[in-house]
């Protein structure tokens, strides 16, 4: 896979199935990963209830793709995306797609272009149906693309006795330590965080309240954590209490 700052990612985004609250937010993130060479939305804009993201394309040059809806009941925008999303995959210019949508037809989409080689980023409410959210790489919550504050936390944070009871989550970051540790137990948290992501795409730490895992791992108190290295090369590693 391509180094993340440098890959070359299509946006596809299903606007009846996206707020354009999240554009700001959605666009930040997606910089995280790559440079955003292809921006189109896909919708009926012939019609009124899409105009919240009709006064936001310019602003972000995003491109919109017009689909009528030609039978009730039927969504032509998925196939329209999906289509195009096969386009762009063929012309072997990109590492990488972001697909906007909360809607569950994409799953096999999302399936195929991983089956190329290519880095599928995710991104949709909540409510997203968990084959969407496993098909892809990485997936992320759009409740946390969502404007705030600068010190104002995604989530509500929650305390160390509350993560505790999260077996899931203690589940993830005990495995993922596991399986990233060297003989003496510790792991560099850059490696967890990989297979974490590999384990579930949909794990972030901001929905637990939480910037950074490194805060997130600390707030847990299950795991040692180790500083090495000098000045700007220093490197954190993770370590279960229990290995001791």
């Amino acid at each position: 896979m391509a180094d993340l700052p440098t890959q070359k990612l299509a946006v596809l985004i299903d606007a009846d199935n996206a707020q354009p609250a999240i554009v700001e937010g959605l666009l930040a993130e997606i910089a995280k990963y790559g440079t955003a060479h292809v921006k189109r939305i896909y919708g009926d804009w012939t019609g009124t209830h899409l105009k919240g993201w009709k006064d936001t394309l310019l602003t972000h040059s995003i491109q919109p793709i017009q689909q009528f809806g030609y039978t009730r009941g039927k969504n032509a925008t998925d196939s329209a995306m999906i289509i195009d999303a096969m386009d762009l995959l063929y012309t072997e210019r990109f590492d990488g797609f972001c697909i906007v949508s909360s809607d569950s037809d994409f799953t096999r989409l999302a399936a195929r272009i991983r089956e190329s080689g290519l880095t599928v980023y995710g991104f949709g409410e909540k409510k997203t149906p968990n084959p969407f959210v496993a098909a892809c790489d990485k997936f992320i919550f759009t409740e946390l693309l969502v404007e705030k504050a600068e010190d104002e936390p995604p989530h509500k944070r929650m305390s160390a006795s509350q993560l505790k009871q999260d077996a899931r989550l203690v589940g993830l970051l005990r495995n993922a330590t596991d399986a990233s540790s060297d003989d003496t137990g510790w792991a560099h948290l850059a490696l967890i965080g990989s297979n974490m992501a590999k384990q579930a795409p949909e794990f972030d730490p901001r929905n637990y309240g939480y910037r950074k895992l490194s805060d997130l791992v600390t707030a847990t108190q299950l795991f040692d954590m180790e500083e090495r290295g000098d000045g700007s090369g220093r490197q954190l590693y993770v370590r279960d209490k229990r290995r001791k």
